[in-house]
Formats: C-alpha cells, sequence, structure tokens
C-alpha cells in the first residue's frame, strides 16, 4: 500500500513564510494553512503561501477556514455559537469562507475546511433547511472555482454528516476527518465513523482525545498515542478503503510541549503510515 504523507497544521496569523519554514524544518512535505482572521483572507496573503510552499517544497492541502464571531467550544453554548447553523452569524461567516475559498483557488490549494457546527439531527427543525441553503451557497461558491469543501468532523454524527451530502447532492464534498474530535464530542469511534462516510473522506487530522466525562463540556484532547484514537486500526482502515491522502499532525496548545508533542506524533505516524 502507499504510504500515506504526513504534515502538520500551519497557521497563517504567523505569517505564510513563517508557518510554512515551520512545515519545512519538521521535515514535512504537507500541512494544512488555518486561518481564523478574516483580514488576512487576501490575495496577498494567498500569494505569500503560494510563493512559500514553492520555495519549500510544502503541499497545502487545504485551507481551514476559521469565521468571525463567538466560538463556545462546549455543549451548552456551542450549538448556539459554532459554524454554519446559528443564524446570528451565518451571513457573516459565508463570506469569510468565500474569501477563504478565493485565497485557496489563487495559491493553488484545492480546498477549504470548516466546521459547520452542530447539524440538526431532527429534520423538521427550521434551522436544517436554512443551513442546506447556506452550504449550497458557499459549496457553489467553492465549485465554480474548482474547489472542494470538507466539513471537519466534530459537532455531528456520521450519519447526520452523510445526510447532509446527500441531501447537497455535490460532488465536491469531502470530510476532513478529525478522530479525536469525534470522540471528544461524544459523537462516535472514529475506526466505525468510517463504515458510514469513509467514501467521503480527503484529510485527516492526527489528533488524539478522550470521550466526554460530562454532559456539558467536550471530552480531553490528548498527545497521539495517549488518547483513545487507535490510530495503527484507523490507518489501516484508512488505507483499506483507498485514502491516499495526508495525516496531519494536530495538536491544540502552544509553546515548547506543543514543539514536543509533534515531534512525538512525527516519530509514531512515520512508523504507521
Amino acid at each position: 500500500m502507499t504510504k500515506l504523507r504526513l504534515g502538520v497544521m500551519a497557521p497563517l496569523e504567523k505569517g505564510p513564510e513563517a508557518t510554512i519554514k515551520d512545515v519545512h524544518d519538521f521535515g514535512l512535505p504537507t500541512c494544512q494553512a488555518v486561518c481564523w482572521q478574516e483580514d488576512l483572507l487576501t490575495t496577498e496573503t494567498a500569494d505569500r503561501l503560494a510563493a512559500a510552499a514553492e520555495k519549500y517544497s510544502v503541499e497545502v492541502t487545504t485551507v481551514w477556514t476559521g469565521t468571525p464571531g463567538v466560538y463556545v467550544w462546549d455543549f451548552v453554548r456551542g450549538p448556539a455559537t459554532i459554524g454554519l447553523v446559528p443564524l446570528e452569524y451565518q451571513q457573516a461567516r459565508i463570506a469569510a469562507l468565500k474569501a477563504g475559498a478565493d485565497v485557496a483557488a489563487r495559491a493553488g490549494v484545492p480546498s477549504i475546511t470548516t466546521h459547520v457546527g452542530f447539524i440538526p439531527e431532527n429534520l423538521t427543525n427550521p434551522l436544517y433547511p436554512k443551513l442546506l441553503d447556506a452550504l449550497r451557497e458557499i459549496v457553489e461558491y467553492c465549485g465554480e472555482r474548482g474547489l472542494e469543501f470538507w466539513f471537519e468532523t466534530g459537532q455531528e454524527t456520521p450519519i447526520v454528516m452523510l445526510r447532509v451530502f446527500e441531501d447537497l447532492g455535490y460532488d465536491n464534498l469531502g470530510v476532513n476527518l478529525d478522530p479525536a474530535n469525534l470522540l471528544m464530542y461524544g459523537k462516535a469511534n472514529p475506526v466505525d465513523a468510517l463504515d458510514v462516510f469513509g467514501q467521503y473522506v480527503r484529510g485527516v487530522h492526527a489528533k488524539d482525545g478522550e470521550y466526554p466525562t460530562n454532559g456539558r463540556e467536550l471530552g480531553v484532547e490528548k498527545p497521539l498515542g495517549q488518547g483513545r484514537v487507535n490510530f495503527p486500526v484507523l490507518i489501516r482502515k484508512l488505507k483499506s478503503i483507498g485514502y491516499e491522502g495526508a495525516l496531519t499532525i494536530e495538536r491544540e496548545i502552544s509553546g515548547p510541549r506543543q514543539i514536543r508533542d509533534i515531534q512525538e506524533a512525527i516519530k509514531v505516524l512515520s512508523a504507521l503510515a
């Protein structure tokens, strides 16, 4: 089987040149460029990103596009604040995702990725058709620019995500599988989730975590190999269904500990990929 390439998250807030150099210095061939500042989603950023990627021979697999407004990462306020579901933020977030798509297209990156949010499981919920309308606008905008739109797993169950793909019916939809998120949100075992939406997986976050231990707070993120994600089994299954994309390391802390954990993740994944 083809050996999967490794990568790491690359925050554009640090500057395209510096963050792509970090990827190169880790010895990694790929990254996902991440941007939560809407004012950085410009043609200048796109050009600098493309130049840095060429200089350091790093493939940028997606522009992970954060969007404006309040985000509360829990089960209490999360449904009303995360992603495209909350109507209060929907239009501003559609605009930000379009800006991210413009950056990706100009920089030669094939997709954008984001959290769509706590997608309603009840199809009679009036928020569901409004969400589909918002997604149609974004997915069509991406399609016109030759891009895919990837849903980052997290707030929705695998079957809900599959239902959205079926209801939208576009051929440029994909899943950015974050196995830790599926656990931390209590939504699924990531290995089993591949039986539901495996055909759509286009990107993978190499992140680890635990199930929630109470009904209000997410489970805890862990260094790769110290949580509940069974990476040996997950990677074997990804390969068995034909996945040939990158494994992008994500460690949501900062400082020297983050660097050490990324380096350790590289060692673990290099033996499995």
